[in-house]
């Protein structure tokens, strides 16, 4: 049963790595920030439309880098539409708790959350196991976060 877990995970990775969805610029953004990581060479430039509730009408990204990022970047872009910017923020949060901690409380992170999120997200939490590769699955968020926090550019080093 987990290794067939595993090999569903390994293919959605992969499909949104090797096929991102919400790849280009965005037009009209009103935030946008670049992540660069310099170890593995992923660079990404995330755009997100807030509207003036708070709330996340559009969201893209546009770069290169290595499937594990692209794939992660493809997924967040899946996930934050129509999410206010608390929750986005709350995700990353809880995104990068899930990457590194061996003691992650997912009930925790569901509660009052989107619980389909989280169990998508938990689909690269499987980086833990190479922390090499957390920065890898985390820069599209960090840069998200610099977006709507001031943009900029963010770094994993």
């Amino acid at each position: 049963m987990f290794e067939d877990l595993r090999e569903l995970y390994q293919e959605v990775i992969l499909d949104h790595g090797k096929n991102p969805r919400n790849c280009h610029p965005l037009e009209g953004a009103s935030h946008m920030a670049h992540g660069n990581n310099p170890m593995c060479g992923d660079t990404l430039d995330i755009f997100l439309k807030v509207d003036e509730a708070g709330s996340i009408a559009d969201v893209s990204f546009f770069g290169r880098g290595c499937a594990i990022s692209v794939a992660s970047a493809s997924m967040m872009t899946e996930i934050l539409k129509g999410k206010t910017v608390a929750e986005a923020r709350k995700l990353t949060e809880d995104f990068q708790s899930m990457c590194t901690k061996d003691d992650f409380d997912f009930e925790g992170a569901v509660n009052g959350l989107d619980e389909d999120a989280v169990e998508r997200l938990q689909m690269l939490s499987g980086v833990k196991e190479f922390p090499v590769r957390v920065k890898c699955a985390t820069l599209a968020w960090h840069t998200m976060n610099a977006a709507v926090v001031d943009g900029g550019e963010v770094t994993t080093e």
